[in-house]
């Protein structure tokens, strides 16, 4: 179609030519040249509107149909099976650089956690991110009106399943993969870090996603001593200096007796600083023997054999070394915290 204005018949020419390369083809409907010739009507001697306005809406007309007709055009694209492997659909995406990137601080520090325990004879093992009823709190001597159960502290499912509130629910799993270990006068000896899931009001102090390291130790003569070594010695290797070690009588329903586990402040030397709130101590920890009933459980004669678990916020611990002020600060994906840790 040819124009009698020579101003609207230059735009269709551009308009046109522009149109065969753009991708996106309906931005020529959004054209600056459309705007300013739409512009000029007003300007025009009212006789001459008429003629102009009708020429420029069959220019607007024809640009609209010959967009319509490019889309009809188009490749038609073979479906994509979501469900098939990547090699399937695509190539291998371009990966970023490892220089680029940095490993995130809770896996750095959660892998030097596990180096002190494999020195100290521990055997580091994964927990579950979804689990049973049982293995959260029948396995654990949890009583069947124990307010935990509620699924106020505990994301479940409406199939019974249950978001592992704490890395315990593999407790019984492992004290009856490793029994073995006893017949053959070896103790267990495992740590199991992992995620964990708990319904929080969420602050500067409380995540619904954390990080647990649980600890279990069984063998004959074990007591609570050897429990309150083993920590002060892990915590002193990790914060690389000498450390006071207290503990406070608590509940746990799988450990009797139980206990709170504090340290001194490792960054003030008990004087009084805002990471122990002026206290001095630093209560880090629930802990305690490991209750004859869990042991029984799990196949384990607790007339012979005996021994501890504990656990402990991996979060916390990375938060106290790092100065990190935020816990919400290691889900947030934020690229300005990330980037400290290079």
């Amino acid at each position: 179609m040819s124009y009698s204005n020579k101003k609207i018949e230059s735009v269709a020419v551009a308009l046109k030519k522009r149109l065969a390369k753009a991708e996106d083809k309906t931005s020529i409907l959004r054209s600056a040249e459309l705007k300013s010739l739409g512009a000029e009507i007003p300007l025009l001697k009212p006789a001459e509107r008429a003629a102009f306005g009708k020429e420029l809406n069959q220019l607007k007309a024809e640009l609209t149909k010959l967009v319509a007709e490019a889309a009809d055009d188009d490749e038609t694209l073979e479906p994509i099976d979501v469900t098939a492997p990547m090699d399937i659909n695509a190539g291998l995406p371009a990966f970023l650089l490892t220089e680029n990137g940095s490993r995130h601080p809770l896996m750095t520090e959660l892998q030097k956690i596990s180096d002190i325990f494999a020195r100290m004879g521990f055997v580091t093992e994964e927990s579950r991110h979804i689990d049973d009823e049982y293995h959260m709190f029948d396995s654990l001597n949890f009583p069947k009106d124990h307010p935990a159960r509620d699924d106020y502290d505990t994301f479940m499912t409406t199939e019974g399943l249950i978001a592992p509130a704490h890395t315990s629910t593999m407790q019984n799993r492992y004290l009856k993969k490793y029994a073995p270990n006893l017949k053959a006068d070896r103790p267990i000896a495992v740590a199991v870090p992992d995620r964990v899931f708990r319904n929080e009001d969420l602050d500067a102090r409380h995540e619904h996603t954390f990080y647990q390291l649980e600890g279990i130790y069984v063998d004959k003569g074990v007591h609570a001593g050897n429990l309150i070594a083993t920590l002060k010695t892990f915590l002193e290797e990790y914060y690389q200096q000498e450390l006071e070690v207290r503990t406070q009588p608590f509940y746990f329903p799988f450990t009797e007796p139980s206990f709170e586990f504090a340290i001194s402040c490792p960054f003030c030397a008990k004087k009084g600083c805002k990471v122990c709130s002026h206290a001095g101590w630093i209560e880090l920890l629930g802990c305690g023997m490991i209750h004859p009933n869990v042991l029984k459980m799990a196949g384990i004669d607790p007339s012979v054999y005996t021994g501890f678990a504990w656990g402990m916020g991996i979060d916390r611990l990375v938060m106290m070394k790092q100065s990190i002020e935020d816990v919400r600060h290691f889900e947030s994906a934020k690229l300005e915290f990330l980037r400290q840790f290079k």
